[in-house]
């Protein structure tokens, strides 16, 4: 089993160098030296995370959930922040996204040292590589050079893995992507600092596939512990539920993966990977070695490479919400 691990482990990181090389295109390291007269995006993006970060924890898992839905819809391409009746930002499956205003704050601070020059792309892509890094995760560096995009249709969020999707389907979407499993496995341990709301799961717990019972996927002992206190019958407020451990709720670290191996997995889509034959040994590869930060880091490069737009393809938007 070990020897199969150690192969698998080089295909995985030969396959993933391979692709993200391939998928970047023109985009490039340090793309905005000298590009912002006398200061430095990099310090400022970087200066703006670690201030929000002071007094609102969560922000890392907002630039998470954010950099996913963004990328995975269309390609790193911004849309997910265009505002309007029928934009991405409207669809059922962003009703959970946050961090609309934290992008908005860095960008007019970029503005106003250099106007017309950073898109809102890449702001989403280097606001989380520093929330990442300033939250115990791996610190990484990324490519810049993306390029607004001008389209943005609710119904393109329909691309999105849901929290109650099982592996197969899961599998195949991300497949749709360019993602094997294994890259879909370490992708979803972003739900380290992961949120949830008590809305999502309360089928799971209460009336799992209507039998008026919990999901027994589900460790019971954990179930009353989300019951009793996270999610009580009849609360009035839709309480948010962290997704990993307590203890490091807002700490990227392979704690979530543990979780699971306990049967402690939030979300539906959390326990199957645990539980199905295809992805449980991921799991439990993640949760007993040291790997997933520095594959995490190359999952995220992958992902923000993923359909960008460079050259003189889109825009750079000078506000967010709304093309130019």
């Amino acid at each position: 089993m070990q020897a199969r691990s150690a192969a698998l482990l080089a295909t995985f990181f030969v396959v993933v160098l391979s692709s993200a090389a391939s998928c970047r295109g023109q985009l490039a390291n340090n793309y905005y030296a000298g590009r912002c007269g006398n200061a430095s995006v990099e310090t400022i993006i970087h200066d703006a995370v670690k201030a929000r970060l002071a007094w609102d924890k969560r922000m890392v898992a907002g630039l998470l959930h954010l950099l996913f839905h963004d990328c995975f819809v269309t390609g790193c391409d911004a849309s997910i922040l265009l505002d309007g009746s029928n934009t991405e930002k409207t669809a059922v499956q962003n009703s959970g996204i946050f961090g609309y205003d934290h992008i908005d704050d860095i960008k007019t601070a970029l503005e106003n040292k250099c106007p017309g020059v950073v898109s809102c792309a890449d702001i989403i892509v280097a606001a989380t590589r520093d929330a990442v890094a300033m939250s115990g995760g791996p610190n990484y560096q990324v490519q810049l050079g993306r390029r607004d995009g001008m389209v943005s249709q609710a119904w393109m969020a329909g691309a999105l893995p849901g929290p109650n999707v099982d592996i197969p389907t899961a599998i195949d979407m991300f497949s749709k992507k360019g993602f094997n499993s294994f890259d879909m496995a370490i992708l979803i341990g972003a739900h380290t600092v992961g949120v949830t709301h008590c809305s999502v799961i309360h089928d799971r717990l209460y009336n799992f596939n209507s039998t008026g019972k919990p999901d027994p996927a589900m460790d019971p002992l954990y179930v009353w512990i989300l019951t009793t206190f996270a999610c009580p019958k009849g609360q009035t407020f839709d309480n948010i539920v962290y997704l990993d451990d307590p203890s490091s709720i807002l700490v990227v670290d392979k704690s979530y993966y543990a979780q699971i191996m306990k049967r402690h997995g939030v979300l539906t889509v959390d326990q199957a990977l645990g539980d199905h034959s295809s992805t449980a040994w991921m799991v439990k590869f993640l949760a007993t070695t040291d790997f997933f930060p520095s594959m995490f880091s190359y999952e995220l490069n992958k992902l923000a490479a993923l359909e960008v737009l460079t050259g003189t393809a889109g825009e750079i938007r000078t506000n967010c919400r709304r093309t130019n």
